[in-house]
């Protein structure tokens, strides 16, 4: 890292990566060194989405969902552990989270205009039947995925960002970089601190004012990830329908408005919000608080406030 007599400054870029909207930052007294490791973090996050992505169907996440019922695929060590790591994810959150969301028929949800009623619950509840993280076969031996059933597909949208975050961090602290944030439509991972010596300050965003912060937080060397029913949603009736899906069900969840999980690594915090919105407040706040090292907020649906043991709000 080069060394000036310059004040530390912000270098930041913001563009679209993953389908996401990536704001990179990072401090040093050398904007021109700054911004070439945020040039850096960038090829890394296209790197990691070449692997993930289901809109190319040259990716070997596309590769294991061709061959699902077939035959098992030879994966890269990375996409093979992170898959490990999401069933472990599955396990914890007793079939919450579960990458292979991606077999839910697209006919059944859109989010658009369009819908202007609930499939019925016995349509829902056949088209979720391949949603199942425990036939995902593993061969640590060989390094393959197998999806036992025909039709089966996996998807990294819970946990793809935050991962993506992580690994760029990663890559900037190896740099040399001692300051930055890495903020993946929400998913957001800070280290070391602001241009001034302080903390960085972040908002948790209101889920009835999206614009506005109800409370902020002063984080350095932690992970912040929110899941919310204002980011995507439906109305029925007068009624608001989260885009997150039961994969028990094939239904919206209700019951809560946002999730924010704290906790020093992006992938873990990303992976948790949406599992705790479907578990709903009672069993995702059990769960959070026997989790070493993660704070949770919840907001319901009457606006009422959870917060971890660990946690809390002034």
């Amino acid at each position: 890292m080069p060394i000036t007599d310059l004040a530390p400054s912000l270098s930041k870029k913001v563009l679209k990566l993953m389908g996401n909207r990536f704001e990179i930052t990072v401090v040093d007294q050398d904007p021109s060194w700054a911004d070439e490791c945020i040039a850096d973090a960038i090829e890394e996050i296209k790197r990691i989405e070449k692997l993930f992505t289901t809109f190319d169907e040259s990716s070997q996440t596309n590769l294991i969902n061709r061959n699902a019922g077939i035959a098992p695929v030879k994966v890269d060590k990375e996409v093979y552990d992170l898959i490990e790591r999401s069933k472990k994810i599955s396990t914890l959150t007793q079939g919450a989270f579960d990458i292979t969301y991606g077999s839910i028929d697209k006919r059944l949800w859109n989010f658009d205009k369009t819908m202007t009623s609930l499939p019925d619950p016995q349509t829902a509840k056949r088209l979720v039947r391949l949603i199942n993280y425990r036939n995902v076969i593993l061969n640590e031996n060989n390094c393959t995925v197998f999806l036992k059933e025909k039709g089966m597909r996996i998807g990294f949208g819970g946990i793809g960002k935050g991962y993506a975050a992580e690994k760029a961090k990663i890559l900037l602290q190896q740099k040399g970089v001692k300051s930055g944030i890495i903020n993946a439509a929400g998913d957001l991972t800070a280290w070391g601190y602001q241009p001034n010596g302080k903390p960085w300050t972040i908002g948790i965003a209101d889920p009835n004012a999206t614009r506005q912060a109800f409370s902020l937080l002063e984080i350095t060397n932690t992970s912040v990830a929110t899941s919310g029913n204002y980011e995507k949603f439906i109305l029925i009736d007068g009624k608001k329908y989260s885009h997150t899906i039961d994969p028990k069900t094939g239904l919206p969840v209700r019951g809560i408005k946002s999730v924010t999980i704290i906790c020093p690594n992006a992938e873990i915090a990303d992976a948790i919000a949406t599992p705790v919105m479907i578990m709903g407040v009672t069993t995702g706040l059990n769960l959070l608080n026997q989790m070493k090292g993660i704070a949770g907020i919840i907001i319901d649906d009457n606006d009422k406030i959870y917060t971890t043991k660990n946690i809390n709000l002034t």
